[in-house]
Order: C-alpha cells, then structure tokens, then sequence
C-alpha cells in the first residue's frame, strides 16, 4: 500500500517545487510573513496591472488579510527587497 502525503499549498510554487516547499518548511525554514508579503505584492501587482485603482488593490487584498491595516499593506506592496539593493551596490 502507498503512503499518501497530505498535499500542500505551495505559495511559491512559481519559485520552487512543492518537494523543496515541503522539505523547508518541515525543517522550519520557510517565514511565513515573508511568504504572506511575497504573495501581496505579488497581488497588488497584478490588480494595478488590470488597471484597478491603489486603494481598491490595497482595499481588496486587505479582504484577505483584515488583521492589517491600509497602510501595512501599503508599505509592503511598496517594499522593495533592500537585501538585494545592499548586495548590489557592494559590487
């Protein structure tokens, strides 16, 4: 008999496969508030992309998220990865 693994929801599935989803996060290494903000921006991208407004991309993606505020939301779709923006301008 098969053993059935409970499927996961891979967010990064873009990224990377399910299998190395798994294995990270069973060993604890994904961030699950770094996944969150990944995927709002992400979000915020593609309903300014179909030409909705700021305030109802953020208003919509705050329906998913009603534990943020506005602003929150705002400043994570605006964030850029300073992580790579410092390891650049090392070069």
């Amino acid at each position: 008999m098969k053993e059935m693994k409970a499927k996961i929801d891979n967010p990064l599935s873009e990224l990377i496969s399910d299998d190395i989803y798994e294995l990270l996060n069973s060993h604890g290494l994904i961030d699950d508030k770094s996944v969150r903000d990944f995927l709002i921006r992400k979000k915020f991208r593609q309903l300014r992309a179909s030409k909705v407004s700021v305030g109802d991309a953020i208003a919509a993606i705050q329906e998913h998220y009603p534990y943020l505020q506005f602003d929150t939301i705002r400043e994570i779709a605006y964030q850029i990865n300073t992580s790579i923006v410092k390891k650049n301008n090392k070069s």
